[in-house]
């Protein structure tokens, strides 16, 4: 690991500051940010990240959830995953994201995990992570080793020619699903961007994953009110039970009125370069029967566009069919 400098802030301000011009939320940048620091630390280590100033904001005031006046959920980006995962609120009304939280990483790592960092979570993908191996999103036009290489766990859906890593969250996915809201203050004041525009595909610059801006801070995730009536299931399917990322993961948030759907949000984990919303399978299900037949037919319209490689074409079905059980799950009387 290569030396660099270690400084506290005690404000948004001050760590807004702190960052000046520096892209804080992608790779290569000079000042990052570190809370729980369980991903940016071992990135540190292996050498993928290099910064010469770390910035520790602890000590900012962003560790509460508070149910707000109009019925949404305000979660602070210092949060511990394991704090939010077992908050009442969340687990009586947002049980998906409690479930999805829950599901990932150990106990010890979910002590440390803030929601903030784990929006910003790396990719596992091997070649990313090892500087020996050309990977783009590490080194833009290094090119890509995965594309035919050991690609068993990446991405089916939203690939490009240059990256096809997965997004390893169960967090994001979950909060997609609940269409939640990422707050950013920045050097040019505070924006509200909802989190299926947050996350960019890769395209031709894997390199930039979010839309986060140079000296950008995410204070808060906002979840909405939760619509009367309203069930909600995450689903991971993975090599083991404990300590592991998805190979396919589902989350549902379904509304479900005299046996019909009225509302219902899908997101798919483990297959995607982003936390992929499904508005294929969200469209096929509205105002159909919760039967098993509506379910096989959205998940085929949620992985009609699945471009697999040549370790991962089992995640096409495997995808569907946690799809499918995950809506079965949610729709349960």
């Amino acid at each position: 690991m290569e030396a660099f400098s270690f400084t506290r802030a005690a404000t948004p301000a001050q760590a807004i500051q702190a960052a000046g011009k520096s892209p804080t939320a992608q790779l290569g940048a000079t000042v990052r940010f570190v809370a729980g620091g369980t991903n940016l630390v071992d990135l540190m280590k292996l050498g993928v990240e290099r910064p010469t100033q770390v910035v520790d904001i602890n000590a900012l005031p962003l560790d509460k959830v508070e149910r707000l006046p109009n019925g949404s959920l305000r979660i602070g980006a210092l949060v511990r995953n394991s704090d939010l995962a077992r908050d009442p609120i969340v687990v009586r009304d947002c049980a998906v994201l409690s479930q999805a939280l829950l599901s990932g990483a150990s106990p010890q790592l979910r002590n440390m995990a803030t929601t903030g960092g784990n929006l910003l979570q790396r990719t596992r993908c091997v070649y990313f992570r090892d500087v020996a191996h050309a990977c783009n999103k590490r080194a833009p036009g290094a090119g890509c080793d995965a594309l035919d290489g050991h690609n068993r766990m990446l991405a089916i859906l939203g690939t490009s020619d240059s990256c096809i890593a997965t997004n390893p969250s169960d967090m994001n996915v979950a909060l997609t699903a609940l269409e939640a809201t990422i707050q950013i203050q920045g050097a040019k004041g505070a924006r509200s961007v909802p989190i299926h525009d947050f996350f960019l595909l890769p395209g031709s610059t894997p390199n930039r994953e979010t839309v986060l801006e140079p000296g950008d801070l995410i204070t808060h995730v906002t979840l909405p009110a939760p619509t009367p009536g309203t069930r909600s299931v995450y689903l991971k399917l993975r090599d083991r039970e404990a300590y592991e990322f998805a190979l396919a993961s589902a989350a549902v948030v379904a509304t479900v009125n005299s046996g019909t759907f009225s509302r219902v949000r899908v997101a798919l984990g483990g297959v995607g370069t982003r936390p992929w919303r499904s508005t294929e399978a969200e469209q096929s299900l509205e105002g159909k029967p919760a039967d098993p037949a509506a379910f096989r037919a959205a998940a085929e319209a949620a992985l009609k566009d699945a471009r697999p490689r040549s370790e991962n074409a089992f995640k096409v079905e495997l995808s569907k069919r946690c799809l499918v059980r995950a809506l079965t799950l949610a729709t349960q009387t």
